[in-house]
Protein backbone atom coordinates (compact mmCIF):
# COMPACT_ATOMS: atom_id res chain seq x y z
CA UNK A 1 0.00 0.00 0.00
CA UNK A 2 2.96 1.94 0.82
CA UNK A 3 4.31 1.80 -2.86
CA UNK A 4 1.29 2.09 -4.26
CA UNK A 5 0.73 5.69 -2.23
CA UNK A 6 4.30 6.30 -3.38
CA UNK A 7 3.69 5.98 -6.92
CA UNK A 8 0.11 8.38 -6.41
CA UNK A 9 2.31 11.12 -4.85
CA UNK A 10 4.90 10.92 -7.85
CA UNK A 11 2.46 10.50 -10.75
CA UNK A 12 0.56 14.06 -9.03
CA UNK A 13 4.18 15.83 -9.04
CA UNK A 14 4.59 14.98 -12.66
CA UNK A 15 1.06 16.39 -13.23
CA UNK A 16 1.68 18.99 -11.08
CA UNK A 17 4.54 20.06 -13.08
CA UNK A 18 2.83 19.02 -16.42
CA UNK A 19 0.21 21.93 -15.63
CA UNK A 20 2.38 24.61 -14.54
CA UNK A 21 4.72 24.14 -17.87
CA UNK A 22 1.36 24.08 -19.87
CA UNK A 23 0.20 27.26 -17.93
CA UNK A 24 3.16 28.88 -18.11
CA UNK A 25 3.47 28.44 -22.06
CA UNK A 26 -0.56 29.44 -22.30
CA UNK A 27 0.71 33.01 -20.64
CA UNK A 28 3.60 33.21 -22.40
CA UNK A 29 2.78 32.53 -26.11
CA UNK A 30 -1.24 31.84 -26.23
CA UNK A 31 -2.84 34.88 -24.46
CA UNK A 32 -0.71 37.31 -26.62
CA UNK A 33 -1.74 35.72 -29.41
CA UNK A 34 -5.36 35.54 -28.53
CA UNK A 35 -5.11 38.58 -27.36
CA UNK A 36 -4.29 40.18 -30.70
CA UNK A 37 -6.46 37.90 -32.71
CA UNK A 38 -8.75 39.95 -34.36
CA UNK A 39 -12.46 39.43 -33.20
CA UNK A 40 -14.45 37.44 -36.10
CA UNK A 41 -15.43 39.49 -38.86
CA UNK A 42 -19.52 40.20 -39.44
CA UNK A 43 -21.02 42.25 -42.72
CA UNK A 44 -19.09 43.76 -45.98
CA UNK A 45 -16.31 46.11 -45.59
CA UNK A 46 -15.24 48.48 -48.28
CA UNK A 47 -12.28 50.64 -48.61
CA UNK A 48 -12.92 53.35 -51.06
CA UNK A 49 -8.77 54.51 -52.79
CA UNK A 50 -10.46 57.72 -54.11
CA UNK A 51 -9.15 59.30 -57.00
CA UNK A 52 -7.70 62.49 -56.23
CA UNK A 53 -5.28 62.68 -59.41
CA UNK A 54 -4.12 63.86 -62.07
CA UNK A 55 -2.06 65.63 -59.03
CA UNK A 56 -0.21 63.60 -56.68
CA UNK A 57 -1.97 62.54 -53.46
CA UNK A 58 -3.69 60.14 -51.05
CA UNK A 59 -7.52 59.41 -49.89
CA UNK A 60 -8.78 56.28 -48.26
CA UNK A 61 -12.28 55.92 -47.30
CA UNK A 62 -12.74 53.23 -45.26
CA UNK A 63 -16.52 51.86 -44.53
CA UNK A 64 -17.27 49.25 -41.91
CA UNK A 65 -20.66 47.43 -41.78
CA UNK A 66 -20.49 48.58 -38.06
CA UNK A 67 -21.61 51.83 -39.58
CA UNK A 68 -18.54 53.73 -38.18
CA UNK A 69 -16.52 55.13 -41.07
CA UNK A 70 -12.55 56.76 -41.35
CA UNK A 71 -10.99 59.07 -43.76
CA UNK A 72 -6.84 58.47 -44.33
CA UNK A 73 -5.97 61.86 -45.64
CA UNK A 74 -7.53 64.47 -48.09
CA UNK A 75 -5.65 65.24 -51.20
CA UNK A 76 -4.52 67.84 -52.45
CA UNK A 77 -5.19 71.64 -51.75
CA UNK A 78 -7.71 71.58 -54.97
CA UNK A 79 -8.57 67.93 -54.37
CA UNK A 80 -11.01 68.80 -50.81
CA UNK A 81 -14.15 68.99 -54.07
CA UNK A 82 -13.30 65.47 -55.20
CA UNK A 83 -13.44 63.94 -51.93
CA UNK A 84 -16.14 66.02 -50.33
CA UNK A 85 -18.49 64.24 -53.47
CA UNK A 86 -16.74 60.77 -53.04
CA UNK A 87 -18.76 61.42 -49.18
CA UNK A 88 -21.62 62.73 -50.30
CA UNK A 89 -21.78 59.93 -53.15
CA UNK A 90 -21.82 57.08 -50.46
CA UNK A 91 -24.21 59.25 -48.31
CA UNK A 92 -21.52 59.70 -45.22
CA UNK A 93 -22.42 62.76 -43.24
CA UNK A 94 -20.56 62.10 -40.27
CA UNK A 95 -17.14 60.68 -39.77
CA UNK A 96 -15.96 58.82 -36.95
CA UNK A 97 -12.42 59.17 -37.41
CA UNK A 98 -10.19 61.74 -39.85
CA UNK A 99 -6.70 60.35 -40.08
CA UNK A 100 -3.69 63.23 -41.62
CA UNK A 101 -0.81 60.89 -42.23
CA UNK A 102 1.77 63.82 -41.99
CA UNK A 103 1.59 67.74 -42.96
CA UNK A 104 2.10 67.83 -46.55
CA UNK A 105 -0.23 69.35 -49.02
CA UNK A 106 -1.09 66.48 -51.38
CA UNK A 107 -2.12 64.66 -47.87
CA UNK A 108 -3.66 67.52 -45.70
CA UNK A 109 -4.90 69.89 -48.57
CA UNK A 110 -8.24 68.98 -48.94
CA UNK A 111 -8.85 68.46 -45.30
CA UNK A 112 -10.67 72.08 -44.83
CA UNK A 113 -13.10 71.49 -47.23
CA UNK A 114 -14.28 67.67 -45.54
CA UNK A 115 -14.59 69.64 -42.13
CA UNK A 116 -17.10 72.27 -43.67
CA UNK A 117 -19.02 69.14 -45.57
CA UNK A 118 -19.13 66.58 -42.66
CA UNK A 119 -19.76 66.48 -39.30
CA UNK A 120 -16.09 64.65 -37.68
CA UNK A 121 -15.85 63.45 -34.43
CA UNK A 122 -11.86 62.53 -34.29
CA UNK A 123 -8.48 63.80 -35.61
CA UNK A 124 -5.79 62.13 -35.51
CA UNK A 125 -2.35 63.25 -36.71
CA UNK A 126 1.47 63.09 -36.15
CA UNK A 127 1.74 66.12 -34.16
CA UNK A 128 4.67 67.85 -36.25
CA UNK A 129 4.09 70.98 -38.33
CA UNK A 130 5.47 71.12 -41.90
CA UNK A 131 9.36 71.56 -42.70
CA UNK A 132 9.80 74.32 -44.98
CA UNK A 133 12.81 74.04 -47.22
CA UNK A 134 15.19 77.26 -46.36
CA UNK A 135 14.29 78.86 -50.01
CA UNK A 136 10.50 78.70 -49.63
CA UNK A 137 10.89 81.19 -46.51
CA UNK A 138 9.66 84.52 -47.06
CA UNK A 139 13.02 86.90 -47.05
CA UNK A 140 12.40 90.51 -46.19
CA UNK A 141 13.79 93.13 -47.87
CA UNK A 142 17.05 94.86 -46.43
CA UNK A 143 16.21 98.49 -45.20
CA UNK A 144 18.16 101.19 -47.02
CA UNK A 145 21.06 102.60 -44.76
CA UNK A 146 19.70 106.02 -42.74
CA UNK A 147 15.96 104.52 -43.42
CA UNK A 148 13.58 105.09 -40.88
CA UNK A 149 11.10 102.11 -40.62
CA UNK A 150 7.52 102.36 -40.46
CA UNK A 151 5.57 100.36 -37.84
CA UNK A 152 3.10 97.85 -39.57
CA UNK A 153 -0.10 98.81 -40.86
CA UNK A 154 -3.03 96.93 -39.39
CA UNK A 155 -4.93 94.96 -42.12
CA UNK A 156 -7.84 95.85 -43.71
CA UNK A 157 -11.06 95.04 -42.54
CA UNK A 158 -12.12 91.96 -44.40
CA UNK A 159 -8.87 91.60 -46.06
CA UNK A 160 -7.50 88.30 -47.44
CA UNK A 161 -5.06 86.41 -45.53
CA UNK A 162 -1.80 86.23 -47.14
CA UNK A 163 -0.96 82.91 -48.96
CA UNK A 164 2.15 81.15 -47.79
CA UNK A 165 3.72 77.63 -48.56
CA UNK A 166 1.98 76.48 -45.36
CA UNK A 167 -1.22 78.18 -45.46
CA UNK A 168 -2.45 74.45 -46.14
CA UNK A 169 -1.67 73.58 -42.76
CA UNK A 170 -3.03 76.96 -41.15
CA UNK A 171 -6.45 76.23 -42.55
CA UNK A 172 -5.84 72.84 -41.43
CA UNK A 173 -5.52 73.91 -38.16
CA UNK A 174 -7.93 76.51 -38.06
CA UNK A 175 -10.77 74.35 -39.60
CA UNK A 176 -9.69 71.64 -37.23
CA UNK A 177 -10.05 74.33 -34.25
CA UNK A 178 -13.83 75.20 -34.94
CA UNK A 179 -14.96 71.72 -35.80
CA UNK A 180 -15.31 70.57 -32.18
CA UNK A 181 -13.48 67.39 -33.05
CA UNK A 182 -12.04 65.23 -30.46
CA UNK A 183 -8.07 65.62 -31.62
CA UNK A 184 -5.37 63.12 -30.33
CA UNK A 185 -2.08 63.00 -31.25
CA UNK A 186 -0.92 59.58 -32.78
CA UNK A 187 0.45 56.84 -30.59
CA UNK A 188 1.72 53.64 -31.71
CA UNK A 189 -0.25 50.47 -30.59
CA UNK A 190 -3.77 52.70 -30.15
CA UNK A 191 -6.31 50.43 -31.54
CA UNK A 192 -9.65 52.01 -32.83
CA UNK A 193 -13.22 49.43 -32.96
CA UNK A 194 -14.60 50.30 -36.03
CA UNK A 195 -17.13 47.62 -35.26
CA UNK A 196 -18.45 43.88 -36.27
CA UNK A 197 -15.10 43.13 -36.13
CA UNK A 198 -13.54 45.68 -38.12
CA UNK A 199 -9.89 46.63 -36.00
CA UNK A 200 -7.77 50.02 -36.72
CA UNK A 201 -3.94 49.85 -35.47
CA UNK A 202 -1.90 52.37 -35.70
CA UNK A 203 1.65 51.32 -35.76
CA UNK A 204 3.76 54.54 -36.43
CA UNK A 205 5.21 56.69 -35.33
CA UNK A 206 7.65 54.84 -33.00
CA UNK A 207 10.64 55.80 -30.78
CA UNK A 208 11.70 59.39 -32.21
CA UNK A 209 11.00 61.82 -35.18
CA UNK A 210 13.14 61.29 -37.83
CA UNK A 211 14.98 64.19 -38.92
CA UNK A 212 17.10 65.45 -42.17
CA UNK A 213 20.38 64.53 -41.13
CA UNK A 214 19.08 61.23 -41.16
CA UNK A 215 17.53 61.14 -44.54
CA UNK A 216 20.90 61.40 -45.94
CA UNK A 217 20.45 58.59 -48.19
CA UNK A 218 17.34 59.56 -49.95
CA UNK A 219 13.64 59.88 -49.03
CA UNK A 220 11.97 63.45 -46.66
CA UNK A 221 11.68 63.48 -43.63
CA UNK A 222 7.96 65.04 -43.26
CA UNK A 223 7.14 61.67 -45.15
CA UNK A 224 9.38 59.58 -42.70
CA UNK A 225 7.02 60.50 -39.95
CA UNK A 226 4.14 59.24 -41.33
CA UNK A 227 1.34 57.74 -39.31
CA UNK A 228 1.18 54.01 -40.96
CA UNK A 229 -1.66 52.04 -39.77
CA UNK A 230 -2.94 48.57 -40.26
CA UNK A 231 -6.64 47.39 -40.83
CA UNK A 232 -7.96 44.16 -39.85
CA UNK A 233 -11.51 42.27 -40.33
CA UNK A 234 -11.29 38.67 -40.63
CA UNK A 235 -8.98 36.97 -42.73
CA UNK A 236 -8.64 40.55 -44.39
CA UNK A 237 -5.87 42.91 -43.38
CA UNK A 238 -4.54 46.43 -44.97
CA UNK A 239 -1.52 48.09 -44.58
CA UNK A 240 -1.80 51.85 -44.93
CA UNK A 241 2.06 53.43 -44.70
CA UNK A 242 1.08 56.89 -46.28
CA UNK A 243 4.43 58.28 -47.18
CA UNK A 244 6.53 56.13 -45.08
CA UNK A 245 10.13 55.89 -46.46
CA UNK A 246 12.77 52.95 -46.00
CA UNK A 247 13.55 54.69 -42.83
CA UNK A 248 10.27 53.80 -41.62
CA UNK A 249 10.10 50.49 -43.23
CA UNK A 250 13.71 50.20 -41.54
CA UNK A 251 12.18 50.53 -38.23
CA UNK A 252 9.23 48.52 -38.28
CA UNK A 253 10.87 45.86 -39.65
CA UNK A 254 13.21 45.60 -36.18
CA UNK A 255 10.01 46.15 -34.05
CA UNK A 256 7.92 43.11 -33.22
CA UNK A 257 5.11 43.77 -35.17
CA UNK A 258 2.70 41.99 -37.37
CA UNK A 259 2.96 43.63 -40.56
CA UNK A 260 1.98 41.13 -43.26
CA UNK A 261 -1.08 41.85 -44.96
CA UNK A 262 -3.22 40.84 -47.95
CA UNK A 263 -3.69 44.36 -49.54
CA UNK A 264 -0.88 47.12 -49.04
CA UNK A 265 -1.24 50.77 -50.08
CA UNK A 266 2.19 51.42 -51.27
CA UNK A 267 3.98 53.94 -49.72
CA UNK A 268 4.74 57.23 -50.95
CA UNK A 269 2.45 56.74 -54.35
CA UNK A 270 5.25 54.63 -55.63
CA UNK A 271 8.60 56.24 -54.81
CA UNK A 272 11.91 54.93 -55.23
CA UNK A 273 13.01 55.47 -51.96
CA UNK A 274 10.47 53.56 -49.87
CA UNK A 275 8.79 49.66 -50.92
CA UNK A 276 12.32 47.90 -50.00
CA UNK A 277 12.66 44.56 -51.45
CA UNK A 278 13.21 42.95 -47.53
CA UNK A 279 9.82 45.26 -46.59
CA UNK A 280 7.78 44.12 -49.38
CA UNK A 281 8.69 40.36 -48.64
CA UNK A 282 7.84 40.97 -44.86
CA UNK A 283 4.65 42.32 -45.64
CA UNK A 284 3.51 39.41 -48.56
CA UNK A 285 1.26 41.05 -50.27
CA UNK A 286 -1.13 39.66 -52.80
CA UNK A 287 -2.66 43.08 -54.00
CA UNK A 288 -0.62 46.80 -54.28
CA UNK A 289 -2.51 49.88 -54.61
CA UNK A 290 -0.17 52.54 -55.91
CA UNK A 291 -2.28 56.09 -55.00
CA UNK A 292 -0.43 58.96 -57.70
CA UNK A 293 -1.61 61.63 -60.34
CA UNK A 294 -0.75 61.08 -64.06
CA UNK A 295 0.83 64.86 -63.60
CA UNK A 296 3.39 64.20 -60.54
CA UNK A 297 6.68 65.04 -61.36
CA UNK A 298 8.76 62.80 -59.00
CA UNK A 299 8.45 59.36 -61.45
CA UNK A 300 5.51 57.76 -59.18
CA UNK A 301 5.35 55.11 -59.20
CA UNK A 302 9.05 54.05 -59.93
CA UNK A 303 10.01 51.55 -62.28
CA UNK A 304 12.24 49.70 -59.77
CA UNK A 305 9.32 49.42 -56.95
CA UNK A 306 6.91 47.62 -59.91
CA UNK A 307 9.34 45.42 -60.73
CA UNK A 308 9.77 44.36 -57.32
CA UNK A 309 6.18 43.89 -56.84
CA UNK A 310 6.20 41.74 -60.47
CA UNK A 311 8.49 39.57 -59.07
CA UNK A 312 6.81 38.79 -55.87
CA UNK A 313 3.70 37.97 -58.13
CA UNK A 314 1.12 40.54 -56.48
CA UNK A 315 -1.80 41.89 -58.33
CA UNK A 316 -1.42 45.99 -58.76
CA UNK A 317 -4.35 48.65 -59.15
CA UNK A 318 -3.61 52.31 -60.23
CA UNK A 319 -5.37 55.35 -59.39
CA UNK A 320 -3.70 57.13 -62.02
CA UNK A 321 -4.74 54.80 -64.96
CA UNK A 322 -7.99 53.57 -63.41
CA UNK A 323 -8.90 56.04 -61.30
CA UNK A 324 -10.97 55.31 -58.08
CA UNK A 325 -10.85 51.63 -56.76
CA UNK A 326 -13.08 49.91 -54.15
CA UNK A 327 -11.92 47.13 -52.21
CA UNK A 328 -14.65 45.07 -50.99
CA UNK A 329 -14.78 41.81 -48.47
CA UNK A 330 -16.23 40.02 -45.75
CA UNK A 331 -13.62 38.85 -44.03
CA UNK A 332 -13.04 35.93 -45.42
CA UNK A 333 -10.11 33.67 -47.38
CA UNK A 334 -10.17 34.63 -51.09
CA UNK A 335 -12.77 36.80 -51.26
CA UNK A 336 -11.23 40.08 -51.41
CA UNK A 337 -12.65 42.43 -54.58
CA UNK A 338 -11.17 44.91 -56.15
CA UNK A 339 -13.36 47.02 -58.53
CA UNK A 340 -11.39 49.69 -60.42
CA UNK A 341 -14.04 52.61 -62.11
CA UNK A 342 -12.69 52.19 -65.35
CA UNK A 343 -10.44 49.79 -67.63
CA UNK A 344 -7.26 50.76 -69.03
CA UNK A 345 -5.20 49.09 -72.03
CA UNK A 346 -1.95 50.76 -70.36
CA UNK A 347 0.52 48.20 -68.72
CA UNK A 348 0.46 48.72 -64.67
CA UNK A 349 3.77 47.65 -64.53
CA UNK A 350 4.90 50.34 -66.60
CA UNK A 351 6.67 53.37 -64.33
CA UNK A 352 7.18 57.25 -64.89
CA UNK A 353 9.79 59.10 -65.82
CA UNK A 354 11.32 61.63 -63.07
CA UNK A 355 11.34 65.64 -63.81
CA UNK A 356 12.58 66.27 -59.98
CA UNK A 357 13.81 63.72 -57.13
CA UNK A 358 11.66 63.15 -53.97
CA UNK A 359 14.30 63.61 -51.68
CA UNK A 360 15.20 66.11 -48.82
CA UNK A 361 18.97 66.57 -50.07
CA UNK A 362 18.08 67.20 -53.40
CA UNK A 363 16.15 70.18 -52.76
CA UNK A 364 12.81 68.29 -52.41
CA UNK A 365 9.70 70.86 -52.71
CA UNK A 366 6.63 69.72 -51.09
CA UNK A 367 4.13 72.94 -51.52
CA UNK A 368 2.40 73.75 -54.72
CA UNK A 369 4.77 71.73 -56.86
CA UNK A 370 2.08 69.41 -57.86
CA UNK A 371 0.64 71.04 -61.37
CA UNK A 372 1.38 69.52 -64.78
CA UNK A 373 4.17 69.14 -66.35
CA UNK A 374 5.72 70.99 -68.87
CA UNK A 375 4.74 70.78 -72.55
CA UNK A 376 6.60 69.43 -74.61
CA UNK A 377 8.38 71.31 -77.47
CA UNK A 378 6.92 71.69 -80.76
CA UNK A 379 9.70 70.57 -83.32
CA UNK A 380 10.06 72.89 -86.10
CA UNK A 381 11.08 71.19 -89.38
CA UNK A 382 13.68 71.88 -91.37
CA UNK A 383 13.62 74.58 -93.56
CA UNK A 384 11.01 76.47 -92.07
CA UNK A 385 12.31 79.37 -89.46
CA UNK A 386 15.59 77.12 -89.83
CA UNK A 387 19.12 78.98 -90.23
CA UNK A 388 20.60 75.75 -90.75
CA UNK A 389 23.43 75.98 -93.63
CA UNK A 390 23.34 80.48 -93.33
Amino acid sequence: MKRATRGCGCAAAVLVVVVGIGAFLGYRYVLPWWKKKPPPASGELTVRVLDVGPVNGDSILISSSGGKTVLIDAGDTTKGKAVVDALKRNNIQQLDYLIVTHPHPDHMGGATEVFKAVKVLNVIDNGLPPSIPANLLPQAKPAKPGAKTAPPKPPAKNARKPVTVISFYDNYQEALGASGAHYEKAQAGAKYDLGNGALLTILTPIDTEFTKDQMKTGGNEANANSIVARLDYGSFSMLLPGDAEDQTEHRLLTKELNIQSKVLKVSHHGSKYASSEEFLKRVKPEIAIVSCGAWNRYGHPAQAVLDRLRALNVKLYRTDLQGELTITTRGKDGDIVVKPAKETTEDLFAGRQAQKDDASRSGFIAYGDFGPPPKPKKEVPVGKGSRQGQ
